[in-house]
């Protein structure tokens, strides 16, 4: 799933690129991917792209006339710019991973697509961003909180910390891979509970969320978006890595599965040398 830097380097691209650009058209492909109906795809027809910005992994293009084009990629959603369309045709509803098409009056444009079967991205037209309900339930950004900001918040919900830093309503921009990254710069275990936490730990988890965080903001802006998911896969050190040794302590990364999702960890390094256990293994084993 795009995630913070991931979101915050599409955002720069599109305002290197097509800031400035008239919008020929917005298309709609997958109808169920577009969340509003008012205004209608054709209101942003003629209208200029002035900016893109991040709410934490919302992507929002801004288009003259107070319109806001706000889209969540969702787990499998993605972006992609094309200098040039191969055809003027309408795109027909149903057919390949297109969701939405954005065209601009240069011939270039952007795609938003969606691999899998499960249809989760989401686009929404609107002339206020806090109009989207994801949006408006946003907590403050993950990248910009201060320590006494980014402490209230984990303490203001009773959890694993793994969970907590993802929920979105506490932090903005936190996905599973980037926490699994946080968690093991801060040599703590992803079950360990918020409320359990001490100053010094939840001082280290700030520093290292920033760190972690920023150091994959400056890796992906300048990155093509046909690049980003590469660049990403390129600076993680656990996340998707299980079997593989840790580039820290040399320990094998091991894995917890859910039912619909997974994380990784290094037990050297996080839980004390004892490997967590894995639910969906210990089923299997009963």
């Amino acid at each position: 799933m795009p995630e913070l830097p991931e979101v915050e380097a599409l955002a720069g691209y599109l305002r290197q690129r097509a800031v400035g650009r008239r919008v020929d058209r917005l298309e709609i492909a997958a109808i169920s991917a577009l969340k509003t109906y008012d205004p209608a795809p054709a209101a942003v027809a003629g209208r200029a792209v002035v900016d893109a910005r991040r709410h934490g992994k919302f992507l929002d293009v801004v288009i003259e006339g107070d319109l806001h084009l706000v889209v969540h990629l969702a787990r499998a959603g993605w972006l992609h710019y094309r200098e040039a369309f191969p055809a003027t045709t309408p795109l027909r509803p149903g057919k390949g991973p297109i969701a939405v098409r954005v065209r601009l009056d240069d011939g270039s444009g952007f795609d938003l697509t969606e691999a899998g079967t499960q249809k989760k991205l989401a686009a929404y037209l609107v002339t206020d961003p806090a109009a989207v309900p994801g949006v408006a339930k946003l907590g403050p950004d993950a990248l910009a909180a201060d320590l006494p900001t980014f402490v209230e918040r984990l303490r203001s919900r009773r959890g694993q910390v793994k969970g907590v830093l993802t929920d979105q309503s506490v932090l903005s921009g936190v996905g599973n891979a980037y926490s699994d990254e946080i968690l093991h710069a801060a040599k703590l275990s992803p079950f360990a509970i918020t409320d359990r936490l001490t100053d010094a730990q939840l001082a280290t988890l700030h520093a290292a969320t920033r760190q972690v965080l920023g150091d994959a903001v400056e890796r992906s802006l300048g990155q093509r978006a046909a690049e980003l998911k590469g660049e990403k896969r390129s600076g993680l050190k656990v996340h998707a890595r299980t079997g593989l040794p840790c580039p820290v302590c040399g320990d094998t990364v091991r894995e917890v599965s859910f039912a619909d999702s997974s994380l990784q960890y290094c037990a050297t390094c996080q839980t004390g040398g004892k490997p967590l256990a894995d639910r969906r293994l210990s089923r299997l084993v009963r």
